[in-house]
């Protein structure tokens, strides 16, 4: 191929111009147009000037041409302007932005927020669409002052904010104190502030943490959701079970009902011998085993502390009857050395297993060891001794007398530590410690239950009782705590139905007990409550022990 024609074919590929070309002729490779004349003859190599640079002609038109379509653009966007309507070119300018002039700017902005929401995993796609399509926050075009002015806020009228005022002077609260008054009431509720509501304390979205942070919600739960430990007054949830003696039923006078301290047994004795021992269920009650004993109506019987012995004495003997449960074997005490007592009837156990402690006659009281039944001292109070029991440690013994006394002693020096009037009482005839140190309860005759603090006991000579319990008419022959001391329970052996529940600590009677029409209690003349499971029994004299489940406890 010739010089020229070479270089003319390069020419017109980097231009992009293709040569003009009559129907049937040869293009004519030797001629030339000029811009403006005819066709001229080719110069020779030697005589032309070398063509511009490639790259910047190229350049060059690639911009003309990039202008030219631009501008055509703009004016076909013109035309569709004016014919679109107000509120078409509003709505677009709130979802596009304010792009007049340069649309590369329009199709880059709309890229950046593709490129964004793929990049935000944690939203869906119709979320992100919709963050896209919502239009940006504006200010108010006018503000009403009377807006700004702090509401008052009604407290008496209404029964819910009424219990949050402090003082009278807070009829009227602002809503911004009202605001702090709920938030502080929240928190006392709450016992602080919960985790989840802590806005410091927030973490990323990462499927990891946040299945933490649900983890730790379900463990911190706890006060908003679960039950309150503490038991609720008024009414008592409950429900009625098999008699405990309804395998060994008997028509004598039931003297004797306690729960074993470490299993599900219960002990019921009566005036018919025997003392029976039976596995609790709440459904049959089935009957572990007897003990008679012959010609022995038994008044009192009792676990040792550690459960391993029962201890039984009777109406008119001075015999002491120990069964070892263990072993097997009746073990009588006939008579122990320094006791001049013709009779032994009433006693107490020491919670600690260490102390035997016998009611005597003529004010007598007698400490012997709870090992080797032998007598450690004697104490003496004025009167007769009407009831006694020993405190929650063990360390001292209250003495009810018939003169209407208490008398507190020191167990180790059998001393008098403190000695006061039971507060309206002609005649004592029980009581009772609670197990936890903080209530001492005496019935009298006339019917009427004094609850007392232990403290006030000890130092004052005059105490005051925090209640005084008035739902009996007769004397009070029985009284009990429960062992997380929410109960107090009080009876009456010389009236039917005469026997009631205390809630403690507002010392209020609940309402539905007893319920007579299920069955008849009768006349009560002992009472106890199981360590566990909730279960109460009480004796009464026709020869049934009956038996109730609390709802309140945990293991229902």
């Amino acid at each position: 191929m010739p010089p020229e024609r070479r270089k003319r074919m390069k020419l017109d590929r980097r231009t992009g111009a293709k040569p003009k070309r009559k129907p049937g002729t040869r293009p004519d490779w030797k001629a030339r147009a000029g811009p403006g004349g005819p066709p001229q003859k080719a110069a020779r190599s030697s005589q032309r000037k070398p063509p511009a640079r490639p790259s910047a002609a190229a350049a060059a038109i690639a911009v003309a041409a990039a202008e030219e379509e631009r501008r055509l653009r703009q004016r076909n966007r013109l035309t569709l302007e004016e014919d679109k309507p107000a509120v078409e070119r509003c709505l677009e300018e709130l979802v596009f932005g304010e792009v007049e002039d340069d649309e590369d700017e329009l199709l880059r902005r709309l890229r950046g927020r593709r490129v964004q929401r793929h990049e935000d995993s944690g939203d869906s796609e119709v979320e992100n669409e919709a963050k896209d399509n919502f239009p940006p926050q504006k200010k108010p075009v006018w503000v009403d002052e009377e807006d700004e002015d702090e509401e008052m806020v009604d407290m008496v009228n209404n029964r819910f904010r009424k219990d949050m005022m402090k003082n009278a002077s807070e009829s009227q609260l602002s809503k911004d104190n009202l605001k702090k008054r709920l938030k502080e009431e929240f928190q006392h509720a709450m016992g602080g502030v919960p985790a989840w509501a802590e806005t410091n304390k927030r973490k990323s979205s990462s499927d990891d943490e946040s299945e933490e942070d649900e983890d730790d919600l379900l463990q911190r739960t706890g006060n908003f959701i679960s039950t309150s430990t503490s038991l609720p007054r008024g009414i008592l949830k409950m429900k009625n079970c098999q008699h405990a003696n309804a395998e060994r039923p008997t028509a004598a006078r039931i003297s004797s009902v306690q729960f074993h301290p470490g299993a599900q047994i219960v002990m019921v004795a009566g005036l018919d011998n025997a003392v029976s021992l039976f596995q609790v269920d709440g459904k049959t009650n089935p009957k572990i085993q007897s003990i008679y004993l012959e010609r022995f109506p038994i008044f009192k019987a009792c676990f040792s502390a550690n459960g391993e012995e029962v201890l039984a004495t009777s109406t008119h003997s001075k015999v002491l009857y120990v069964y070892d449960m263990l072993a097997g074997k009746l073990i009588p005490v006939h008579q122990v050395r320094g006791l001049k007592e013709k009779i032994v009837r009433s006693f107490e156990v020491s919670p600690d297993g260490s102390f035997l402690l016998i009611n005597g006659i003529a004010g007598y009281l007698h400490l012997l060891s709870m090992k080797t039944k032998e007598l450690i001292g004697s104490m003496k109070i004025n009167g007769r001794v009407a009831a006694s029991t020993f405190s929650s440690d063990s360390k001292k013994v209250y003495t009810s007398s018939g003169d209407g006394e208490v008398y507190v002693w020191d167990v180790n020096s059998r001393k008098c530590l403190n000695r006061f009037v039971d507060e309206g009482s002609l005649y004592g005839l029980s009581i009772a410690t609670s197990r936890n140190g903080q209530y001492v309860a005496c019935g009298s005759n006339c019917g009427v239950v004094n609850i007392y603090n232990q403290d006030s006991c000890l130092q004052e000579t005059n105490p005051k009782p925090i209640k005084a319990v008035m739902n009996l008419v007769t004397g009070v022959t029985s009284l009990t705590f429960n062992p997380t001391t929410e109960i107090l329970a009080i009876a009456s052996e010389k009236m039917k139905e005469a026997v009631r529940l205390v809630h403690l600590p507002s010392c209020t009677v609940f309402s539905n007990f007893p319920v007579i029409k299920k069955k008849n209690i009768s006349h009560v003349h002992t009472m106890d409550f199981s360590p566990r499971s909730g279960y109460f029994a009480l004796g009464n004299e026709k020869g049934k022990a009956l038996m109730y489940r609390l709802h309140h406890y945990s293991d229902f």
